[in-house]
């Protein structure tokens, strides 16, 4: 009988709340080593009708029963990897695809399902997951979901949920889970001495440099990129796993990550006077299980992978993690380096001797975004809206000010009585539609108010340049000048000053209700600072006295009618885009 730590009690009880109120499904986001089969445990133990948690591997549905069993309860295994498929207890610990290939077994209700790494959830209704789901769902519709997960955010798909219970969007877009109920970082576990504090050394001087490759929007490098970086670098593998082998010395166990199969066969062979094995996909199951259960009884002292001991692998004992493979995602890094942060008697720390250059924080949190470059910080911007505290990255000078963040929508929401959310979606930065003056996302290519095209700046400029009766002007200031036309009715000069005090004007007539309302829309709209304040204003005036909430555009492009030149475009935010491209 194990007794559940304060977090994990609270998870517990934020489930609860949560499914007395929604039938929605739910993510608890857990970081590696926080106890996830002790929280399933419990949530068994307290349902009150039948209860089936899924898991894509054995290992995993082994171990949350081993847990749910120690409160002197008894459970069904279903799953044909451990040669046992029951199913007559109230709770059942199954694999999917042990399930999904005999769903006909499963005919009564079930009130709770919980998919343990349920980051592997698809939305693709013909996957093993969405099969069992519709399943279940068909004999009770009111079934609770609940997934646990440390990384809820997948490179190429994003956040696996679309809000977080404090009041953050996180998706726009349909995700399976809705909510985010309960979410423990990496750093609290640490400081609460719940895990086994790492000792970090960046190779930096003997480390392979795969800068120069890309990864897919999946976060997955091509195999023949990382092993060209390698075999660039050939004569440096055996001094890595030297040093590698040298501080092993007085460690328990030693988890290597490489970066494709036939790296981690060149590793494994400057190991050949080591107590080392290798497990990768292509490994049998009765040999990888054999592997495992040796190391993790301490009989194999080194062991090598690529790419399958990322999750679901629990060996307390670990106290030295090899990174001998990039990775694109912050959340997978955390993954790596938590297979060494279980606590374990006798065990100090673990130390991580990175070699890949993977630049990362293991206390960041994960923002969703790439990170823009080595040099990017995260830093915390309050909306002016809403003063949701947003995270973004962000150009930090020494001085620890921000010079430009990257943030591009505020992510804050608020629950009103009726349980809608209203999302606050206020743009940091904007592409204003030049017909209809609506602030759309910046990689937006219709307006979403109008359907109209919209064209980015720097393809704009692009254009102009070939133009030959374009004149581009790089605006540093803007002269706003009350007027009147020949008319004698009021009008609006705008004046836009190069650095060499060239000069463009743009005039704007404001007598009519049409004449004001395309003022607000073209003109007031691209250049308005606070767009979450209404501006309303038209007199000449009045405009004139809320100059301050007007900035002047990177760019005026004009081109010549008769003796004049008018403008045809203004661009805004011209470096971001650049930067982008």
């Amino acid at each position: 009988m194990y007794t559940l730590r304060p977090y994990q009690q609270d998870s517990v009880n934020a489930t609860l709340h949560y499914f007395r109120k929604s039938s929605e499904p739910a993510v608890l986001a857990l970081s590696t080593g926080a106890g996830k089969s002790l929280i399933i445990a419990e949530l068994a133990r307290l349902a009150r009708g039948r209860v089936l948690v899924l898991a894509h591997v054995k290992e995993l549905v082994e171990q949350n029963h081993k847990k749910y069993e120690s409160y002197d309860l008894n459970a069904s295994i279903f799953s044909a990897g451990l040669g046992r498929k029951e199913s007559d207890q109230q709770v059942v610990f199954a694999s999917v695809q042990s399930i999904v290939n005999s769903l006909e077994q499963f005919t009564e209700q079930f009130s709770l399902l919980v998919i343990d790494e349920c980051h592997r959830v698809p939305l693709d209704e013909n996957s093993a997951y969405q099969r069992v789901i519709k399943h279940l769902k068909s004999n009770n519709s009111t079934l609770k979901i609940l997934g646990l997960t440390a990384t809820p955010y997948r490179l190429g798909l994003g956040w696996i949920y679309q809000y977080h219970t404090r009041g953050q969007v996180r998706s726009t877009e349909e995700r399976f889970f809705r909510d985010c109920i309960f979410d423990l970082p990496i750093r609290f576990l640490l400081d609460e001495g719940f895990l086994t504090p790492p000792k970090l050394m960046d190779m930096a001087v003997l480390s392979y440099d795969f800068s120069a490759i890309s990864p897919s929007k999946a976060g997955h490098y091509k195999e023949s990129d990382l092993d060209g970086v390698i075999q660039k670098a050939k004569r440096a593998t055996p001094l890595m796993i030297k040093q590698v082998v040298e501080q092993a010395k007085d460690r328990l166990g030693v988890m290597i990550f490489a970066s494709t199969v036939s790296h981690a066969h060149e590793i494994m062979s400057y190991l050949s006077d080591e107590n080392a094995s290798l497990v990768i996909g292509d490994t049998p199951i009765d040999e990888r299980d054999r592997i495992i259960t040796a190391f993790k009884n301490q009989q194999i002292k080194y062991l090598v992978n690529v790419s399958v001991l990322t999750t679901g692998f629990d060996a307390p004992h670990v106290d030295l993690i090899a990174i001998l493979r990039p990775t694109a995602s912050l959340s997978l890094y955390q993954q790596i380096v938590g297979r060494g942060l279980r606590l374990s008697e006798g065990k100090k720390d673990c130390l991580v001797m990175e070699f890949a250059g993977n630049c990362y924080d293991l206390y960041q949190p994960e923002l969703g975004e790439p990170k823009p470059n080595s040099e990017s910080e995260m830093v915390t911007i309050p909306c002016p809206a809403c003063q949701f505290n947003n995270n973004f990255w962000a150009k930090v000078d020494p001085a620890g000010f921000v010079i430009e963040h990257y943030g591009r929508q505020c992510q804050g929401y608020k629950l009103g009585e009726d349980g809608i959310r209203d999302i606050c979606g206020y743009r940091f930065r904007a592409k204003i539609c030049e017909s209809c003056g609506e602030a759309n996302d910046i990689a937006a290519r219709r307006c979403g108010g109008c359907d109209h095209v919209l064209v980015d700046p720097d393809k704009k400029l692009r254009e102009a340049m070939n133009l030959k009766d374009a004149m581009i002007l790089k605006c540093v200031d803007m002269q706003l000048v009350a007027t009147k036309n020949r008319f004698d009715k009021l009008q609006l000069t705008v004046s836009y000053f190069s650095e060499d005090n060239s000069e463009i004007k743009q005039v704007w007539q404001l007598s009519t209700v049409a004449q004001k309302k395309l003022f607000l829309r073209q003109f007031i709209q691209p250049h308005l600072i606070d767009r979450h304040r209404p501006f309303i204003e038209s007199a000449p005036t009045k405009v004139i006295r809320n100059q301050h909430r007007l900035r002047h555009p990177d760019v005026v492009i004009a081109h010549k009618e008769g003796r004049f030149w008018k403008v045809r475009d203004k661009l805004f935010d011209l470096d971001f885009y650049q930067s982008e491209s």
